[in-house]
């Protein structure tokens, strides 16, 4: 059975723990980080590639990753982000220096899948990806759908990114969409399968 440990992300994204996790359960979103309205989101929306040596708390993390696939609708159902034929099929994966967890929108939690750190991978000779202190990875996972389709895939995952821009605004800080990626690395290192599309990824921080 697996061992669940509670605790704050912001302490593991500074390394105040050495002990290896591996279900994180998150702090519910906290919908007044989000209370800057859609145009002013908008007006303040910018694409940042610097970013200070400060880490993000659990509950900025918690309300991005609702933000970017989470639930709306929990007796329908519905993510925050449309998808193509409602697949849902972006699936989000928080990147730092520790490894990489997969986030599960229903359970609100993260789950570790790679103690590896990913971001030399993502970072494709821009290395100002290593300087966010969390790098979100959208992966639309279609293996085994009959109606799978990477234009489905990228399409998603826009949707999800502008989301991902639009929280960020409110929330002060800053990001950029990046497609720069190793992409077979990125396959080995999550195990993806055939069918599987490693499309952006999000470098998340505050701006100098």
């Amino acid at each position: 059975m697996k061992k669940i440990i509670t605790f704050v992300f912001a302490l593991m994204i500074m390394g105040g723990c050495a002990m290896a996790q591996e279900t994180i359960q998150l702090p519910q979103p906290d919908m007044q980080l989000l209370k800057m309205s859609t145009g002013e989101a908008m007006q303040l929306r910018r694409s940042g590639r610097s970013y200070q040596n400060q880490a993000l708390t659990d509950q900025q993390l918690s309300t991005i990753l609702w933000a970017s696939v989470g639930i709306n609708d929990p007796k329908g159902g519905r993510l925050v982000t449309p998808t193509a034929v409602n697949m849902q099929d972006i699936k989000v994966y928080v990147c730092n220096e520790k490894g990489v967890w997969l986030y599960n929108a229903k359970a609100n939690n993260l789950t570790q899948v790679s103690a590896e750190d990913l971001r030399p991978s993502l970072c494709a000779r821009q290395m100002f990806v290593m300087d966010a202190p969390v790098t979100l990875l959208l992966v639309s996972e279609q293996s085994g759908r009959q109606r799978a389709s990477e234009r489905y895939g990228a399409m998603d995952a826009g949707y999800v990114s502008q989301d991902i821009y639009l929280a960020c605004a409110a929330m002060g800080l800053k990001t950029v969409a990046r497609a720069m990626m190793d992409q077979e690395a990125v396959k080995k290192a999550l195990n993806l399968k055939e069918g599987d599309y490693p499309m952006l990824n999000h470098p998340i921080g505050y701006g100098k």
